[in-house]
């Protein structure tokens, strides 16, 4: 069994910071990911941009540089995989944690590959893993996605996106500009949504105005077949031509692993871990929360942007502790 001061579950972003931070403090650590580096951006679509400028994902002290404000996907993979070697951080890649489990005074951690032992332990998992289903006959079908990277496979087919998040957004431009043959829109509520980019709304909305992505609004998919999509809508049920199902409907944290490692939810709408904002700690002893996860079902409470200082605050406490 190999014995840390720290493991931090996750190797996302602030999993990384949370690293840096560690070995800035002087504590022995180890990065454990069941993906790979930076896997939720990795899964992001080939072409996104990100909402933050460049500096505002910096971490670690390394700048990032991009070819313009607002970085790509493909920039920040480079830059986060920079940063990991610059600081020599040490991570283990594809090996999922199966259980965390604390006994006395100390947490064992049990992967798929090897157990640990560690006085302290992080949890930064993001929420990227577990897809909103649509729970309708027809979603195990391999025609319906709940993850989005190419607009490539879709030319030339009729493609519907369920959601108008800035994911649906996208998805629904790029594939109607690389020749979907045919692109519509289904949503449940009576517009885009509020948080879509700014400099993307006028886009989406004219495209919609215009007719060439169709849309119906105040609607939802009831059943999905091989080539048709039954849809309820306004003025009643819709059957429509259909060769692919793009259902950008969120994801949510895995709050099963949270439960099992004794963390308490909150009774919110967001069923929010419980943890002490000014620590990070949860009401587990030096069991730590960071980054989005710490929002719960509040998926756009937390960012890189404004979750990144969640490392220099556990750390500050655990060396607190350590002194005490």
């Amino acid at each position: 069994m190999k014995k840390y001061d720290l493991v931090i579950i996750g190797a996302g972003v602030i999993g990384l910071a949370c690293g840096i931070e560690a070995k800035k403090n002087g504590f022995s650590y180890v990065i454990i990911d069941k993906g790979t580096l930076v896997n939720s951006i990795y899964n992001y679509p080939d072409n996104m941009t990100f909402f933050s400028t460049s500096d505002k994902l910096e971490i670690g002290g390394i700048p990032f540089i991009s070819y313009n404000p607002k970085p790509t996907r493909p920039e920040a993979l480079e830059y986060y995989r920079r940063v990991t070697i610059a600081h020599d951080l040490n991570v283990n890649l594809y090996e999922k944690v199966e259980a965390l489990k604390k006994e006395q005074e100390t947490f064992k951690v049990t992967t798929s590959k090897e157990s640990y032992e560690a006085k302290s332990v992080i949890i930064a998992t993001g929420f990227y893993d577990i897809p909103y289903l649509l729970n309708v006959p027809g979603e195990d079908l391999a025609k319906v996605k709940h993850y989005y990277s190419d607009p490539h496979p879709y030319f030339r087919k009729k493609v519907l996106v369920v959601g108008s998040s800035n994911s649906s957004v996208d998805v629904a431009l790029e594939c109607y500009r690389k020749g979907a043959e045919e692109v519509t829109m289904v949503v449940r509520g009576t517009e885009i949504g509020s948080n879509v980019k700014y400099w993307v709304r006028p886009d989406i909305e004219n495209r919609l105005k215009e007719g060439s992505i169709k849309s119906y609004f105040k609607s939802e998919i009831v059943e999905i077949r091989e080539e048709e999509v039954d849809v309820m809508t306004p003025e009643g049920p819709q059957t429509l031509a259909n060769d692919f199902v793009l259902a950008m409907t969120g994801y949510q944290p895995d709050f099963s692993f949270l439960t099992n490692a004794g963390i308490e939810l909150g009774t919110d709408q967001f069923t929010t871990p419980v943890h002490n904002p000014e620590t990070m700690e949860t009401n587990v002893s030096n069991l730590f929360l960071a980054g989005v996860i710490c929002g719960g079902l509040k998926t756009n409470k937390w960012f890189i942007e404004n979750s990144r200082v969640h490392a220099g605050v556990i750390m500050k406490e655990l060396t607190e502790k350590k002194t005490r």
